[in-house]
């Protein structure tokens, strides 16, 4: 009896020294990725091309443009035939509002826009733009590329939209469409190597409810100033060609003075007439 006692005993020492059995550690538990939203990423790269495209430009220089001049021949087109041998023109422009046009070597026919006010002056004095024509010209202003980059594209309420590769005027481009709070877009047409702008579309509709497509295609690029500048615009309107530019000079920032964009409309009969 003493010896199975002392059998049971010993046991129990034994069992008290052996070694605890070794638990497998838990695995450290792996935080899941974060899905990267594809519209986050679309508008990524949509901001980073027009900044690109800024940076192309002429980047701070191109931002702080205040004024400029511009001299050229300016053509105008109907069903795709220049109807004349074009105009020789002077341009002075002043951010973010002002804009004074000098036709003929005389330079005796000029159309200028102040604010939402147009006036037009030729042999006859000065008159009030016809409204159909300060209709264009504002809404042209509205979605020039100078509004889309330097005030529509600061602001936070923007949404940009990456739309993918393209061809543009014979260039391999990328497609960006910019949408202001006001639900007016425009698309950029940006070369994929130089990261200009080749063109931009935009369209409206008119008091009938038809949708018209405007585009500009900007080419022959000059570095002037530190700032990159189309030396031929072309304009079109659904597909057709309207107007040609093509500059032999601009100057940036010389201060065009306001006195240059002042006008007084006349009350004679003849101005009434040449309204619609």
């Amino acid at each position: 009896m003493k010896f199975g006692v002392l059998i049971l005993l010993l046991s129990l020492v034994a069992a008290a020294q052996s070694p605890a059995p070794r638990v497998a550690p838990t695995p450290a538990s792996k935080t899941p990725p974060v899905a990267i939203n594809p519209q986050d990423a679309n508008t990524q790269k949509a901001r980073e091309l027009i900044n690109l495209a800024i940076h192309a430009l002429g980047g701070q220089a191109y931002l702080n443009i205040q004024d400029m001049q511009q001299q050229g021949r300016a053509y105008g087109f109907y069903h795709g035939e220049a109807n004349g041998v074009g105009n020789l023109f002077w341009r002075f422009w002043k951010w973010p509002d002002k804009d004074r046009i000098e036709l003929t070597k005389q330079r005796d026919v000029i159309y200028i826009e102040n604010g939402d006010k147009g006036y037009e002056t030729t042999f006859r004095g000065t008159c009030a733009q016809n409204p159909v024509d300060l209709a264009e010209y504002l809404r042209q202003r509205e979605y020039s590329l100078e509004y889309v980059l330097r005030r529509w594209f600061p602001q936070p309420d923007i949404a940009l939209f990456y739309e993918g590769p393209a061809l543009a005027d014979n260039h391999q481009v990328e497609r960006v469409t910019v949408m202001n709070s006001k639900n007016q877009s425009v698309t950029l047409y940006l070369d994929q190597q130089t990261h200009l702008p080749i063109k931009k579309t935009f369209s409206w509709r008119d008091p009938d409810h038809y949708r018209n497509e405007e585009a500009e295609i900007y080419g022959d690029y000059h570095l002037m100033q530190g700032i990159n500048t189309p030396f031929q615009v072309v304009r079109e309107h659904n597909g057709e060609m309207t107007r040609q530019r093509f500059l032999t000079g601009v100057t940036y920032n010389a201060g065009v003075p306001d006195s240059k964009f002042e006008a007084t409309a006349s009350d004679k009969p003849e101005c009434k007439n040449s309204l619609p």
